[in-house]
């Protein structure tokens, strides 16, 4: 790794753990909202601001993954084009237990007290998040198996 990538990852995250730690201090130690959306729970006066650390981390996160898949597949692709196109049978499988768990999700909206909003009617939502939950527990359901595979295969080798 160059020098200068190793610097400039290294001050990346510090400046994130430095966001951070910032944000949940607000959020724990900010105080309460003046005028809370449900009286009879605690309000945190910097609710959005975590959430928002939260979606921007994700979103980096993501475009980090694809930009260097990208990178690493047009690599090998110039290298070894065969091996190249085997690497994309990772991602081909993640967008089929991506398109699988979509159509396994349900769009029944879900009963939340204290909740009137209308994203909970949005069928788009509804599915996506059960995609998120289906598709998670596959992943570490397909860890577990690659642990466990991998532990008998070292075992016997």
């Amino acid at each position: 790794m160059s020098k200068l990538t190793y610097k400039v990852s290294y001050y990346v995250l510090y400046a994130i753990f430095a966001a951070i730690i910032i944000v949940l201090a607000l959020f724990f130690y900010g105080g309460e909202m003046a005028t809370p959306i449900v009286p009879e729970m605690q309000n945190p006066a910097y609710t959005d601001a975590l959430l928002y650390l939260v979606y921007g981390l994700l979103g980096f996160t993501v475009l980090a993954t694809v930009l260097a898949f990208v990178a690493q597949f047009v690599a090998a692709l110039k290298d070894n084009p065969v091996a190249a196109l085997k690497s994309l049978l990772g991602a081909i499988l993640l967008v089929l237990v991506l398109v699988v768990a979509w159509a396994m999700g349900s769009s029944e909206p879900l009963e939340i007290q204290g909740y009137d909003g209308t994203e909970n009617r949005d069928e788009f939502w509804l599915k996506i998040t059960d995609m998120f939950i289906y598709s998670l527990y596959f992943l570490i359901g397909a860890n577990i198996v690659a642990m466990v595979f991998s532990g008998i295969k070292k075992r016997f080798s």
